[in-house]
């Protein structure tokens, strides 16, 4: 469970029944408490980038989303469905460093009903069509969970919409959160895998490996739609081994469930010269594989370049990853492998 240094909340969150349960639960926790006159986000110390980005990620916000327009989620959903903003993890390579700003607080919302009631708009205009909604495109919601209840909600909500969808993706483990509530199939968990390598040296302030897959054991067992996405996968060392070896532990751990609905996203590592320049200072340290030289530039569908490994280490990335999935986890549907 996320215990923050600090807990901020804005004006109009105290309007909300949740907003005030949440004031008065940290109340009694030893917390620093900033209540603020107005909806914009002060209080949260720092002097250079990287002591910055450590207390913003101690930082819980507590909020009302005003915008209640959806970005949308393409290609794997129609929407974001937007629950919390934000993520506790401290991985090196994350996009987020170059999303959420200098200060990475985490954002939570108070007024989840109206989120879920525009969610139904949504899927009314869509309606004899199934609708699809994200609620981790901007963050890892789980961690937050025994705050907001906000997975648990949506799950129960999206578990009477006939032609709406709900998924999301997680790194952690706290799953007792969520799994009792009714899901009728229309909720997709998906756990964020790695090697133990690479989670201890880039994805800092996460559980390992075999607690992520304990978490997914449990999840499967309650019979949710599962999901799991290897990302970034990294094609350097005796890599093929080592996924190899996440992939064996994660079959010896589920074997024994009946029926299984899974499936998996693949993603190999690629980054921008704006995310390079931003982790360089956040982890003067770190030992990312992020030379040019080695890569080939693409540029993607929203404008800038990326990156990424050539063709050949694609197509070899491909091939292995088909094989090792087919074989262990036959039954399973492989989405992608980029």
């Amino acid at each position: 469970m996320f215990v923050p240094k600090r807990v901020i909340f804005e004006k109009d969150a105290l309007k909300y029944r949740r907003g005030i349960e949440l004031y008065e639960y940290f109340q009694n926790k030893d917390v620093e408490i900033i209540k603020l006159n107005s909806n914009r986000v002060q209080g949260i110390p720092g002097v250079d980038l990287a002591e910055k980005y450590a207390e913003g990620k101690r930082t819980l916000v507590i909020g009302v989303r005003k915008t209640l327009k959806f970005q949308t989620c393409k290609p794997s959903a129609h929407y974001q469905l937007p629950l919390v903003t934000g993520c506790i993890g401290h991985c090196e390579y994350c996009y987020l460093n170059t999303q959420l700003g200098d200060k990475p607080y985490i954002r939570v919302y108070v007024n989840i009903e109206e989120i879920l009631q525009q969610a139904e708009k949504y899927t009314q205009e869509r309606k004899g069509d199934i609708t699809i909604f994200e609620g981790a495109a901007t963050s890892d919601p789980l961690p937050v969970e025994p705050y907001t209840r906000g997975l648990a909600q949506a799950i129960g909500f999206f578990a009477n919409q006939p032609d709406g969808r709900f998924r999301f993706v997680t790194k952690y483990t706290n799953v007792e959160d969520f799994i009792e509530v009714e899901h009728n199939g229309h909720t997709t968990v998906r756990f964020s895998l790695n090697t133990d390598r690479v989670i201890k040296s880039y994805e800092h302030f996460t559980p390992p490996a075999g607690k992520r897959i304990e978490a997914a054991r449990k999840v499967m067992e309650k019979e949710f739609p599962t999901g799991f996405l290897i990302a970034p996968v990294f094609l350097e060392g005796d890599w093929k081994r080592e996924y190899e070896s996440l992939l064996t532990m994660l079959r010896d751990n589920i074997s024994h469930i009946p029926n299984k609905n899974i499936s998996f996203e693949i993603i190999s590592h690629r980054y921008t010269s704006k995310a390079k320049n931003r982790i360089l200072e956040i982890f003067p340290q770190t030992s990312l594989p992020m030379e040019e030289e080695d890569r080939s530039f693409k540029y993607g569908q929203f404008g800038y370049g990326k990156y990424m490994y050539n063709k050949e280490q694609i197509s070899e990335m491909k091939e292995f990853f088909e094989k090792v999935i087919t074989t262990y986890f036959p039954e399973s549907k492989i989405l992608y492998i980029i």
